[in-house]
């Protein structure tokens, strides 16, 4: 099956091909965008897009907490992290007050960058490299 847009056959082989934590780097990363687009649009008072931005932020929040392993006690921290940017987020549309958004932000950037981070020194550790960071 080949694809019009280079671009999107990229995107599509990407996600086929990612490690399940090279996905969740994307979820994070998706998200980020999103709320990016959402503050630009709360900015531009264009309610539509902050509306359609913020849903796909709190959809991707989502998604995050049905893949959790709940038999793992971090998982249950996160559980109640991502229900709380969940929650943060629904407020966001509500009155789009951006430094919610800002605090909202701020977690998911720390997430991104733990995982990041996690990913790093996984392939570190795959590869007989020492374990030192």
């Amino acid at each position: 099956m080949s694809l019009a847009n280079p671009y999107q056959a990229y995107q599509n082989n990407s996600v086929q091909t990612a490690s399940p934590g090279e996905l969740t780097l994307m979820l994070y990363n998706g998200c980020l965008k999103f709320i990016g687009l959402a503050r630009t649009a709360i900015e531009n008072k264009n309610i539509e897009e902050k509306n359609t931005n913020l849903l796909k932020a709190q959809n991707i929040i989502k998604e995050l907490m049905v893949t959790l392993n709940m038999d793992l006690e971090v998982s249950k921290s996160l559980m109640q992290m991502y229900d709380y940017i969940n929650r943060r987020l629904v407020e966001v549309n509500l009155h789009n007050n951006t430094e919610i958004l800002d605090e909202v932000e701020d977690y998911v950037t720390d997430f991104r960058n733990t995982w990041k981070e996690v990913i790093q020194i996984n392939r570190r550790l795959q590869h007989g490299e020492s374990g030192r960071v």
